[in-house]
């Protein structure tokens, strides 16, 4: 799959917005407002990609709905700007979407744009995902989702523990998506995640679908097992 770049003004972002984002689209727009201006002078978003801020950004991110079910909660780590957490929330006002960011800065921009338009179905928590306190806090979610966190390893390490036996971890990640869980399978399951796969959504909305690595938290085995083979898992 080649890579096609475009900026809004070259997509029918209207028609792909109302799609998504249906009656609360106007949520939306003040999204992307607060990304274009407050965003771009606090640092949290390059002004190059102004431009492509639908397309590459809020689109990109919101059609993870397509992975989420209906009144699932979700945790979204390394939150930064709110990518994807705030688009999803946004598309999705029956997912209750908590916010991991643990920069004072981006924590504080996330809580004046949650508090300023009252996106109710969003709460900050300040704190890196892999801290003790935040796995009590905000673990046992239905799904943890992430973008341009950190290698696959390392981001699993991160997000099953913060998720349900059973829940899933969602990835958004760029075309080595494949390469990476080819290359890191066997890692990966010894840490707990099972069913790995790289999927696609918004193919029906985007110039180009978000590739997402889903992977789906499995109990472990048992003690001897971890022992035998020298791995460190996580509690079920």
């Amino acid at each position: 799959m080649f890579h096609v770049e475009l900026v809004d003004e070259q997509w029918d972002v209207v028609g792909a917005a109302g799609r998504v984002f249906g009656d609360r689209v106007e949520l939306a727009r003040a999204y992307h407002a607060s990304l274009a201006s407050d965003g771009v002078v606090r640092g949290l978003i390059g002004p190059r990609e102004v431009p492509r801020l639908w397309v590459r950004h809020l689109l990109n991110c919101a059609v993870l709905g397509e992975l989420v079910g209906v009144g699932e909660s979700v945790v979204d780590v390394g939150s930064g700007a709110g990518l994807p957490g705030i688009p999803l929330a946004i598309a999705r006002p029956d997912v209750q979407v908590t916010l991991v960011e643990s920069l004072l800065r981006r924590s504080v921009y996330l809580q004046e744009f949650v508090d300023s338009v009252g996106l109710s179905n969003v709460r900050v928590v300040r704190g890196r995902a892999e801290q003790a306190g935040v796995v009590k806090e905000v673990g046992g979610a239905d799904v943890v989702t992430s973008r341009a966190v950190a290698p696959l390893e390392r981001l699993v390490r991160w997000s099953l523990p913060l998720v349900r036996v059973g829940g899933r971890m969602l990835a958004v990640k760029g075309s080595s998506a494949a390469e990476e869980v080819s290359r890191d399978r066997a890692s990966l399951a010894r840490l707990g995640a099972g069913k790995l796969e790289v999927v696609e959504c918004g193919g029906g909305v985007l110039p180009v679908p978000t590739i997402v690595v889903r992977a789906e938290r499995v109990a472990h085995h048992n003690r001897r097992h971890r022992e035998a083979t020298g791995t460190r898992g996580f509690d079920s």
